[in-house]
């Protein structure tokens, strides 16, 4: 794995952590110490794959970036992404939630379900759990489908999470046929 590494207008792709020190310890403002050398190499030795920012001053910063490209120019083309087949099954929903895969899915949502009270003749509202089965092609249908199924047979007025928030979940089934 290659590291790019970006302060300012100055760049570069290296194949190694030593080199990705030496090309920050030749930048005099960034101030490379002892404790910035240890977290850099534990950073690239982590299986972490998102970038890794670094203050130098207030609103400063330099970026590494873990990637695949092995020359400059596949990098600036995106030609060595991290493939979304290897999302590990542990990832965060919201990393799966666009993942392509045929097949039913559990989905559960929680929402505010407006509801009257019947003694008063006043609205209220109440957390409401859902929990269907469907056939979709991710998770972003399966919660489509969900919410599209409920604007039918709730009031109006309801409120439904978005499904990058926490009181949206899904899981894959399986397969369909």
């Amino acid at each position: 794995m290659n590291l790019y590494l970006r302060y300012f207008d100055r760049e570069i792709l290296v194949t190694n952590v030593d080199d990705a020190i030496a090309f920050l310890a030749g930048i005099e403002e960034i101030g490379m110490n002892a404790a910035l050398d240890r977290d850099i190499r534990e950073y690239v030795a982590s299986d972490v794959l998102y970038p890794k920012r670094y203050k130098v001053r207030p609103r400063v910063y330099f970026i590494i970036i873990k990637t695949d490209a092995a020359t400059m120019r596949d990098f600036k083309e995106k030609k060595a992404t991290h493939p979304a087949a290897n999302t590990p099954k542990n990832a965060p929903a919201i990393v799966r939630l666009n993942e392509e895969r045929y097949g039913w899915y559990e989905g559960t949502i929680d929402f505010k379900r407006v509801q009257m009270v019947p003694g008063t003749g006043k609205f209220q509202y109440r957390d409401t759990r859902f929990v269907a089965c469907c056939k979709a092609e991710s998770g972003l249908e399966c919660y489509n489908r969900i919410v599209d199924h409920l604007m039918g047979r709730v009031d109006p007025r309801s409120q439904f999470p978005s499904a990058k928030g926490k009181n949206f979940k899904f899981r894959y089934l399986g397969d369909c046929k």
